[in-house]
């Protein structure tokens, strides 16, 4: 991930209950309490001069802390309903456009609070994507929250998920990334070619309706499998909900890439938490990367021509048969030709399913003065294809999608009559 941008998400909050100047010290203690429990993230990347393998040297460097007053702002500016994220959500995190390999001289996180018009604030959260995964992100932004709403007046406290640092999954790995300069890798998709982003936010009813569509054709097959004495009942041959909308999503969006060949390959790329699909299983809270990107590809006639539960098995297949030897295939791989990730979509057929819904952006960072009221990110690592998943702020299983395309693909899209079935017609519960 050394060419990729640096992680950004944040949360905006109610306003706060304490004047600026206690709510400053409060959030400056709790973040240096918890980065003594991540010390990775107050550190800087090194690299050996002996063999040029970069490694993270903990050595209290510091991470950034950053003010930031926005009176012209406000959450009905910030959070429109129906309409494109506006450009000023941007504005409100720090080390814009930094590559993960900058990481050797600059703070590998970095942190600005943004005090709103309206008396909201914003605290947004900028990490090296070399040094942490979303799992891990969020895992920090969770024990920050912890110490914040605990009190920093305690500094003996312990963190209730400590995170864990064992390092010797794959052995003694010999593979090293060299660079013909000191500048290192660049990114490896246009920054800046023209995007919409937007957030569509799915009721957990919509979500339901998609994968019961989904699963139609699977429940029928069971039941014919049950008249000839086969096994059933396995939960692994359903499709979830969320493979449910990613397929709704990628047959919209590639029918809405209207210069798209119909033998043309389409390919929708998802990423995995490989911490449980290992064996032995990796610790919950590892902290560090322990992603693998999946991708799932069909011709464009193929997507076309079949229905929903057609898409969703393709990419439920995928996911289930990601397991132990699959993931060392991949890490076998890369040991023989390492290379940086990359990132972006070259044939404009793409689409990157990052994020996840099951991350604990809500219900674990309550900082001691409400639930955040909603999930936005940065311009880090956008481009034609680039989607997000985050869960909806009531925790009930409705999912809000943040998505990026290119301007013609999206006005497609919210052309797309069947996409806008399943997106809410009221206001999302994050848009408070």
């Amino acid at each position: 991930m050394l060419s990729c941008h640096y992680i950004q998400k944040g949360l905006f909050f109610p306003p706060p209950p304490l004047p600026i100047t206690p709510l400053l010290s409060l959030l400056k203690t709790s973040l240096s309490r918890a980065l003594s429990f991540f010390p990775a993230l107050a550190g800087r990347l090194s690299t050996d001069p002996a063999d040029s393998a970069i490694y993270i040297n903990c050595n209290d460097a510091g991470a950034e802390f950053t003010r930031a007053v926005a009176p012209s702002l406000t959450l009905p500016l910030l959070l429109p309903v129906f309409d494109d994220v506006p450009r000023a959500v941007k504005s409100l995190f720090v080390l814009d456009g930094a590559v993960s390999y900058e990481g050797h001289c600059r703070p590998l996180a970095a942190f600005q609070l943004t005090e709103l018009g309206d008396g909201a604030v914003f605290i947004g959260c900028t990490v090296n994507h070399a040094v942490v995964d979303g799992t891990s992100f969020w895992n920090f932004f969770n024990a920050w929250a912890e110490l914040c709403r605990g009190g920093a007046q305690s500094p003996c406290r312990q963190l209730s998920h400590p995170p864990h640092f064992r390092r010797n999954f794959f052995g003694e790995s010999k593979a090293v990334l060299k660079f013909s300069d000191s500048k290192g890798p660049e990114v490896t998709f246009p920054v800046n070619a023209p995007l919409r982003e937007r957030i569509f936010h799915f009721s957990r009813d919509a979500v339901l309706q998609l994968k019961s569509r989904a699963n139609h054709k699977a429940k029928k097959i069971a039941i014919d499998n049950e008249i000839y004495g086969k096994q059933v009942h396995d939960p692994k041959n359903q499709v979830s909900s969320f493979q449910s909308l990613c397929a709704q999503l990628w047959i919209s969006v590639t029918r809405a890439r209207k210069h798209l060949r119909p033998d043309a390959n389409t390919t929708f790329r998802m990423a995995v938490n490989c911490r449980s699909r290992i064996v032995p299983r990796v610790d919950p809270l590892y902290f560090g990367n322990a992603i693998q990107s999946i991708p799932m590809t069909a011709t464009v006639g193929e997507l076309m021509a079949n229905d929903l539960s057609w898409a969703a098995n393709l990419l439920h297949k995928g996911v289930v048969d990601y397991g132990d030897k699959k993931v060392r295939e991949v890490v076998a791989e890369w040991e023989e030709a390492p290379r940086c990730f990359p990132l972006g979509n070259p044939d404009g057929a793409a689409i990157t399913m990052g994020s996840s819904p099951r991350f604990p952006m809500y219900e674990g960072n309550d900082f001691g003065w409400g639930q955040p009221l909603a999930t936005r990110s940065g311009k880090a690592n956008k481009f034609d294809g680039k989607m997000s998943a985050f869960p909806g702020r009531d925790g009930d299983g409705s999912v809000e999608l943040e998505v990026c395309l290119a301007p013609a693909t999206m006005a497609g899209l919210l052309e797309d009559e069947e996409f806008l079935y399943y997106v809410s017609k009221e206001e999302s519960p994050s848009n408070v």
